[in-house]
C-alpha cells in the first residue's frame, strides 16, 4: 500500500467512527444506549440490518466463494423475502407492543424464566462464536499487508470496535451503519467495473460471463432436491427460510436493529428494504468473485493466495520444493490461458470439435492445478501445523492488493474494515444487552438503577468483546470459507430458538416445562445430526424447529395439568 492508500483508509475509518460517536454523545440511560430511544427512521433501520449481516466476511469470503464454487451460494438467500414478510406480520408488532429490550423478554411472560434464560444462553453462545469469526476476517487484511501475527491483529481489530461500541451505544452503531453501507455499495460497484476493464481488450462483460458459464461458475439455479447438497432452490426456499426467519426474528443482534425504529411501520419498512436489496447485493458480490476467476484465466494467479503463508515457505527448509511447485503452476497457468483463448474463439459454435477439445483440456489442466495446490497446502502444514491452509478467504484481498489502482486499494480495505466494525459492534451490543436484560436482571440481588444498568451494559460489552477476541484466535483452525462457517454455527442453534418462539406465538396449549424439555433434547439431537453429517447444514434449521414443536406436543401430553400462559 502507498501513502495515498493509507490516507484514504485513515480518513474513511476516522470519519465513520467520529461521526457515529458524535451522533450518540448525549445518551445517558439504558434505553438510549441499547435502543437508541426508538427514534430512528426506516432507512436507518434498513441499512443497519443490512450492515449487521454484511460483515467483513461478506466482502472477503463471498468473492472467494464465487471464485471457487460459482454463483450457487446465492440460492442460500431465496427464503429471505418470505421471512421478511412473516416477520413484519408477526414478530415486529409483538416486540414493539411489549416494549422489550431483547427478544427473549417475551418468553418469560409466555413461559417462565427458565425458558427465557435457556434461549438467551443459546443465542449468547452462537453469537459469541460467530463474532469471533467476524473479528478474524479483517485481521486477515492486516496480517496479509504487514505479515503480522494473526494473534495481534485480532486484538487490534476487536479492540478498535470495542472502544466505540462502549462509548457510543446502539445509536452510534446505527449511524455508522448508514455511512458504511453507502461506502460499501459505491466501492464494490467500482471494483466490479474495474475487474471487467482489466479483462483482455477484446472481451466484453457478456464474453466474460460466457467463459464463466462454460467453466461452470454460473450455476445459479439447481432444482434437484437433495438434502445432502448445501445449495439448491429447495434448501434456499425452505431451509434458508427457517434460518433467515430465526436470524432476523430471534437473534438479538438483528432484533436490536429494528427495535430502534420509531414505529412499527418504520421497522417494517426497514426489513422490507433489506429483503428487497439483500439478494441483488449478494448476487453482485458473488459475481465479482466469478469475474475475478475469469480474470485469472488470462493472467497469472498465485499458487496459494495467502501471501503470509507462502512467504513463510520461501524462508523455510521447503523453499526449493515450493519453488518447483510454483514453476509447475506457472506452466500450467500458461497452458490454461491458451486453452481459454481457444475456447473463447469457438464459443459461438459449441458443437465444434475444437471447442469440445478445449473444454476437455481445461478440465485436465484444472485438475493438475488442484493437485499442485494440494501439494503446496501439504508443505504449508508441514512447515507450520497451525498455519491457515484454506485460502478461499484471501482470493479477493490478494487480487485487490496485486492489481487495483492505489487509492482504491485503501478505499476497499476501508470498506472491509468498516463492514466488520458494523457487524461486530452490533454483536457486542446485542451480547451485552441480552446478558444484562435476560440474565443479570434475573440473577442479581442488587436494586438496579438506570445508571447501574448502563454501567453494567458497558462492562458486559467489554467482557464479551474480550471473549470474542479469544474466539478469533482459534478461527483459522476451523477451515472452510468464513461465510459458510458463520452460517453453519448459526444453524446449530437457530432452528431450536425459532421453534421456541413459534411455540410461544402459535401453540398456546404447550406450556413452559414441555417447551424447556423439548428445546434441550432438540438441541442435542441437532448437534448429533450435524456431527454425523446426515443432512446439509441448512436443513438443521427446519429440523430443529420441527423437533421443538413436535416434542413439545409430546411432553405436554405427559404433563397435561401444567398451566400455560398466553400473551
Amino acid at each position: 500500500m502507498t501513502l495515498l492508500d493509507w490516507i484514504t483508509l485513515s480518513i474513511t475509518l476516522l470519519f465513520i467512527i467520529v461521526y457515529g460517536v458524535y451522533k450518540n454523545r448525549s445518551d445517558t440511560n439504558i434505553d438510549g444506549y441499547l435502543l437508541g430511544n426508538q427514534s430512528l427512521p426506516w432507512y436507518h433501520v434498513g441499512f443497519s440490518v443490512m450492515a449487521t449481516q454484511a460483515s467483513a466476511i461478506t466482502f472477503l469470503s463471498a468473492p472467494g466463494q464465487g471464485f471457487s464454487d460459482g454463483m450457487r451460494f446465492v440460492q442460500f438467500y431465496f427464503g429471505l423475502p418470505l421471512a421478511m414478510i412473516v416477520l413484519c406480520i408477526t414478530f415486529i408488532p409483538i416486540f414493539h407492543r411489549l416494549k422489550v429490550y431483547t427478544a427473549y423478554e417475551y418468553l418469560e411472560s409466555r413461559f417462565d424464566s427458565r425458558v427465557r434464560v435457556f434461549t438467551a444462553i443459546l443465542f449468547l453462545i452462537q453469537r459469541g462464536l460467530s463474532t469471533g469469526i467476524s473479528i478474524y476476517a479483517p485481521s486477515i487484511i492486516l496480517s496479509t499487508i504487514f505479515g503480522w501475527d494473526i494473534f495481534y491483529t485480532n486484538i487490534i481489530m476487536g479492540g478498535i470496535v470495542l472502544t466505540y461500541t462502549v462509548i457510543g451505544g446502539t445509536k452510534a452503531i446505527s449511524y455508522t451503519h448508514l455511512q458504511q453501507m453507502m461506502i460499501v455499495t459505491a466501492a464494490m460497484v467500482f471494483a466490479g467495473v474495474l475487474v471487467v476493464k482489466m479483462l483482455p481488450e477484446s472481451m466484453s462483460l457478456v464474453d466474460a460471463l460466457k467463459i464463466a458459464g462454460k467453466t461452470e461458475r454460473l450455476n445459479i439455479i439447481n432444482f434437484e432436491f437433495n438434502p445432502q447438497d448445501r445449495y439448491n432452490v429447495w434448501s434456499g426456499l425452505i431451509a434458508g427460510f427457517f434460518l433467515q426467519l430465526s436470524y432476523f426474528g430471534t437473534d438479538q443482534s438483528q432484533v436490536s436493529r429494528y427495535l430502534t425504529g420509531e414505529s412499527i411501520t418504520q421497522s417494517r419498512l426497514g426489513l422490507v428494504m433489506n429483503g428487497l436489496l439483500k439478494i441483488p447485493m449478494q448476487f453482485g458480490i458473488l459475481l465479482i468473485g466469478v469475474l475475478v476467476f475469469v480474470f485469472y484465466q488470462y493472467n497469472p494467479s498465485p499458487v496459494f493466495f495467502n501471501k503470509v503463508e507462502t512467504e513463510k515457505l520461501r524462508n523455510s527448509q521447503f523453499a526449493t520444493e515450493f519453488k518447483q511447485l510454483e514453476n509447475q503452476h506457472i506452466s500450467l497457468s500458461e497452458q490454461r490461458k491458451n486453452e481459454i483463448l481457444a475456447l473463447q474463439k469457438n464459443i459461438e459454435t459449441p458443437e465444434n470439435q475444437q471447442f469440445t477439445n478445449s473444454k476437455e483440456n481445461l478440465k485436465s489442466i484444472d485438475k493438475q492445478i488442484k493437485e499442485v495446490r494440494g501439494k503446496v497446502v501439504d508443505l504449508i502444514k508441514k512447515n507450520d501445523s497451525n498455519a491457515d491452509s484454506n485460502d478461499i478467504n484471501y482470493v479477493f484481498l490478494r487480487f485487490v492488493l496485486d492489481y487495483l489502482p492505489h487509492g482504491l486499494i485503501g478505499l476497499l480495505i476501508a470498506v472491509i474494515f468498516s463492514a466488520s466494525m458494523g457487524s461486530v459492534a452490533s454483536a457486542y451490543n446485542s451480547l451485552a444487552s441480552t446478558t444484562v436484560i435476560d440474565i443479570y436482571r434475573k440473577t442479581t440481588k442488587k436494586e438496579l438503577t438506570e445508571k447501574l444498568e448502563l454501567n453494567a451494559s458497558k462492562v458486559f460489552t467489554i467482557l464479551w468483546g474480550l471473549f470474542c477476541i479469544v474466539v478469533a484466535q482459534f478461527a483459522h483452525n476451523l477451515g472452510s470459507s468464513m461465510i459458510e462457517l458463520v452460517n453453519i454455527l448459526g444453524s446449530w442453534f437457530y432452528g431450536v430458538i425459532l421453534g421456541i418462539f413459534l411455540v410461544a406465538f402459535y401453540f398456546k396449549k404447550i406450556g413452559s416445562k414441555a417447551t424447556f424439555y423439548s428445546a434441550v433434547i432438540s438441541q442435542i439431537l441437532v448437534i448429533l445430526i450435524w456431527k454425523y453429517d446426515l443432512v446439509a447444514y441448512l436443513w438443521l434449521n427446519p429440523i430443529g424447529c420441527v423437533l421443538v414443536i413436535s416434542l413439545g406436543w409430546f411432553f405436554q401430553l405427559l404433563i397435561p395439568k401444567e398451566s400455560t400462559t398466553s400473551n
